[in-house]
């Protein structure tokens, strides 16, 4: 809650971390794709048309992994979930990175961009399932960080690699996301199960083990499990470490609850997660990040080491802020920082609309247009940031029933792949 001085349990949150640290991949293919396409387009040979679709399409192929996503989540834990996302995208790097045409770079493309959608939908689950109720804000927002984090790991890749011979840069840029995936999908096994699916399991004896390390008091971790046996359909007077589960927790009628019969809150809740990341994205967030170089080369800026410097700083910008956003959630609330949010992109876009108009008609050089287009590009991300980018993922998970928690982030990744 806003103003809570309640400590942060170290556990949950190294737990929390750990998970969220699957969203570098998402965040790792962006930054690095916007930057390799430079090369891929000299190398392959490929047309602006086939630019457009390698960049773009990461959208459509991640909403196949985020629809299996929440299912798969709830048939085999939120736990092996992640390391399956680990293992697909691995295998997506690798494809990439050996490409020799331009089919066989859509088809690592496609593979990677299904581990996306994976990654995507069940770290914020994992966070959220597994953080302390006056955490929340913090905790489901990590993983918003760390595809940032991954973002500019990508951006510092692009650098890196560009000074290597055409045919091999790119192709490392691409292939070096599979190192990540490995160390994050071991990683996370040492994690404990989230609380709720082991809940919805009937698993009462390990998720008492596990509340009772990642909550602040024996009393809070009572309660939460007292709180989720209920949503979860399981008497309160049960506590056998292994309890019989009412069979439409695991998974039958969660679609029904949430879009044929909801409950008036769980309707405000789920029309309250499907618009705001809708609107992320009808942002043009996509735009900024991705073709960040096509962006600074229409603002004059024509080397290609001078673009990928330039996105480098664009990729600091956006993780310094998400940094700040996160610590301010809790205290500021959602609604004061996605307000101006919205209202800092809105004049940063129009800022860099004027600027690219000025540059696109002028015959000559324009220095205060170009620094004009520079500067709201950086004040874009920044606003994006500290509001849109940084609460979308937590007001995904209220109140909706424990059992549609698997269910309930498709809602939200069929509108938010990128961001």
């Amino acid at each position: 809650m806003a103003g809570s001085k309640a400590k942060t349990n170290k556990y949950a949150l190294a737990c929390s971390i750990l998970a969220s640290m699957t969203s570098i991949l998402l965040g790792y293919d962006i930054g690095v794709m916007s930057g390799a396409i430079i090369y891929i387009q000299k190398d392959l040979k490929i047309t602006d048309v086939q630019t457009e679709v390698v960049m773009g399409i990461l959208n459509l192929y991640s909403l196949i992994g985020s629809a299996a996503a929440g299912r798969t989540s709830d048939w085999i834990g939120r736990r092996y979930t992640i390391v399956f996302a680990g293992v697909i995208f691995f295998a997506g790097a690798l494809l990439m990175g050996f490409a020799t045409n331009y089919a066989f770079l859509m088809a690592g493309r496609f593979v990677a961009g299904v581990g996306v959608g994976f990654a995507m939908m069940i770290a914020p689950v994992y966070a959220a399932e597994v953080s302390p109720p006056a955490s929340r804000g913090l905790f489901t927002s990590l993983p918003e960080v760390f595809i940032n984090i991954g973002i500019l790991l990508g951006y510092v890749s692009n650098v890196a690699f560009s000074g290597l011979p055409l045919d091999i840069g790119w192709r490392l840029m691409l292939g070096i996301g599979a190192v990540p995936s490995v160390i994050i999908a071991l990683g996370v096994l040492a994690m404990p199960e989230s609380p709720r699916w082991l809940v919805m399991q009937g698993r009462l004896g390990d998720a008492k083990k596990v509340l009772g390390k990642i909550s602040n008091s024996p009393e809070e971790a009572s309660t939460r499990l007292i709180e989720i046996k209920e949503a979860a359909g399981i008497p309160e007077s049960s506590h056998d470490d292994v309890v019989p589960v009412p069979k439409r927790n695991h998974g039958e009628g969660v679609w029904r609850e949430l879009l044929i019969s909801p409950t008036p809150a769980v309707r405000h809740i789920l029309l309250c997660a499907i618009g705001i990341h809708f609107f992320q994205q009808a942002s043009g967030i996509d735009s900024v990040v991705l073709y960040s170089p096509v962006i600074f080369e229409k603002a004059g800026i024509k080397s290609d080491s001078d673009k990928l410097l330039a996105t480098v700083a664009v990729g600091f910008t956006k993780t310094i802020f998400i940094l700040v956003a996160t610590f301010l959630l809790d205290r500021v609330g959602r609604r004061p920082m996605v307000l101006s949010s919205m209202g800092g992109m809105i004049v940063s876009i129009m800022c860099l609309a004027t600027g690219l108009t000025v540059i696109d008609h002028a015959d000559h050089k324009i220095m205060w247009a170009i620094a004009l287009c520079t500067a709201s590009i950086m004040f874009y991300v920044a606003f994006f940031s500290i509001g849109m980018g940084a609460d979308c993922l937590g007001v995904q998970f209220g109140d909706i029933p424990v059992e549609a928690s698997g269910a309930r982030v498709q809602h939200g990744g069929g509108v938010e792949p990128v961001h």
